[in-house]
C-alpha cells in the first residue's frame, strides 16, 4: 500500500506494539466513556514530535497521543493545549476528532497524554498525489483551502478560546520564541538562519485580526473522507495558539516554494498539468473565503514561515542525535533545516516595502 493511498482505517506500521498496562487500562475504564479492555497500542509510523498510537480495545478503536519521554524544550510538546483546542472546536465547522479524555498524571504511562476518537479516512503524505487524476488533485487542494479558511474565520472568543494566546505582538513573540528554540537545539551554524534572526524583527508588518493559529497546517495533518475530496479531521494541534492567520496560511503555502526533495513541495513541478493551482490563485481563493482583499507583505510571511519550520526541524534533528526522536527518520528530516533557512533568506532578500 503506497503512502499516498494509505487508509487511516487500516492498521499502521508499528515497531512499538504492546498490550495496554494494567494501570493504563484502569485509567481508561475510569475516564473514557464506554471503554472496555483488553487493549493494545500500535505506534503509528509517522510524526516527529508527540508519539501517537492506535489504541485497539474490545470496545472499539481510539487514538492515544503522548509527550515524548526524556528532557524536553520549554513549552514544547503541549499535549494539554492540543486537547483543549480540539474540545473547543467540537461544535464548529472545523473538522476535528472527538476529544475523549486527558491525563496530566505522568505516572500512568510515563508522560502526559490524551485520548481521542479514531477517524477512518485517507491520509496523504506526498503533496504531488501521484495516484490521482488532475481533477481529483484539484478537489483535494480546494478542500485544504476551504478548511484553513474556515479555521481562520472563527472568532476565538466565541468558542471559549479568548485566553488561549495573547492577541498582541504575535509575530515578534513568535520570532523570539523560535530563535530561542533554535538556539537551544543548534547542531551547526547556519548563516541563513543568523540573517533571518537579524532581519525578521526589523520587518514585522501590521498584523491581521487575531484568529486561531494551527501552527502545522499541511496535507498530512488532515484526514480526508474515504472517497470524497473533503477533510474530515484536522490533526496535530501541538503548536496551536492565537495569532496572525496570514502567518498560519503562509506556512501552509510553503509547498509552492520548495521542491519535493526538500520538504514535500512542488515548486519544480508542472502544476497546471497536475491540476495543482498556482500560488497566486490559491492565495486569492483563501482571501475570498476569509474576506481579505489581498495577502499583504506575503514575502515576509513566507520568510518567517521558512525560518520557523527550520527552527522546528532543528529540534527534530537534535532530539534524533540525542536518541529521543519520535520516528526513525529524524536525522534525515532534521537535516533539511539548513536548506529551508537558505530559501527563507532568499525570499527575505527579495522583499521590498509594500
Amino acid at each position: 500500500m503506497s503512502a499516498q493511498d494509505e487508509i487511516a482505517g487500516k492498521r499502521p506500521d508499528s515497531t512499538d506494539e504492546s498490550h495496554v498496562s494494567e494501570r493504563l487500562d484502569t485509567w481508561l475504564q475510569a475516564n473514557v466513556a464506554g471503554y472496555e479492555g483488553p487493549a493494545r497500542l500500535d505506534k503509528f509510523g509517522f510524526g516527529q514530535s508527540n508519539p501517537t498510537f492506535r489504541l485497539s480495545a474490545k470496545s472499539g478503536e481510539y487514538v492515544l497521543r503522548r509527550k515524548p519521554f526524556g528532557a524536553l524544550l520549554p513549552k514544547a510538546h503541549a499535549i494539554d493545549r492540543e486537547y483543549r483546542i480540539i474540545r473547543a472546536l467540537q461544535d464548529t465547522d472545523v473538522p476535528v476528532p472527538q476529544a475523549l479524555a486527558y491525563c496530566a498524571d505522568a505516572d500512568v504511562i510515563g508522560a502526559e497524554f490524551y485520548v481521542m476518537a479514531f477517524v477512518a479516512g485517507r491520509i496523504f503524505y506526498d503533496h504531488r498525489l501521484p495516484s490521482m487524476t488532475k481533477e481529483e488533485r484539484a478537489g483535494i487542494f480546494d478542500a485544504m483551502n476551504r478548511t484553513v479558511a474556515g479555521l481562520h474565520t472563527i472568532d476565538p472568543a466565541a468558542i471559549g478560546l479568548e485566553g488561549y494566546g495573547r492577541s498582541d505582538g504575535f509575530l515578534s513573540r513568535q520570532i523570539a520564541l523560535w530563535t530561542r528554540q533554535y538556539r537551544a537545539s543548534e547542531v551547526e551554524r547556519s548563516d541563513a538562519m543568523e540573517r533571518l534572526i537579524a532581519w525578521l524583527p526589523d520587518h514585522i508588518p501590521p498584523e491581521q485580526p487575531t484568529r486561531i493559529f494551527h501552527g502545522d497546517f499541511r496535507l498530512d495533518n488532515m484526514i480526508f473522507h474515504p472517497t470524497e475530496p473533503r477533510v474530515i479531521a484536522l490533526l496535530d494541534w501541538e503548536l496551536s495558539t492565537l495569532g496572525d492567520p496570514l502567518a498560519d496560511f503562509a506556512y501552509h503555502a510553503m509547498s509552492w516554494r520548495v521542491g519535493a526533495d526538500v520538504f514535500r513541495g512542488f515548486a519544480d513541478l508542472d502544476r497546471a498539468a497536475l491540476g495543482i493551482p498556482e500560488e497566486a490563485d490559491y492565495v486569492r481563493t483563501y482571501c475570498e473565503r476569509t474576506g481579505l482583499d489581498a495577502a499583504p507583505h506575503w514575502n515576509f510571511y513566507l520568510a518567517f514561515s521558512l525560518f520557523r519550520v527550520a527552527a522546528i526541524l532543528q529540534g527534530v534533528w537534535k532530539r534524533a542525535l540525542d536518541g529521543q526522536g519520535s520516528s526513525d527518520d529524524g536525522l534525515v528530516v532534521g537535516a533539511r533545516a539548513k536548506p529551508l533557512a537558505e530559501l527563507g533568506w532568499q525570499i527575505a532578500s527579495a522583499s521590498r516595502p509594500s
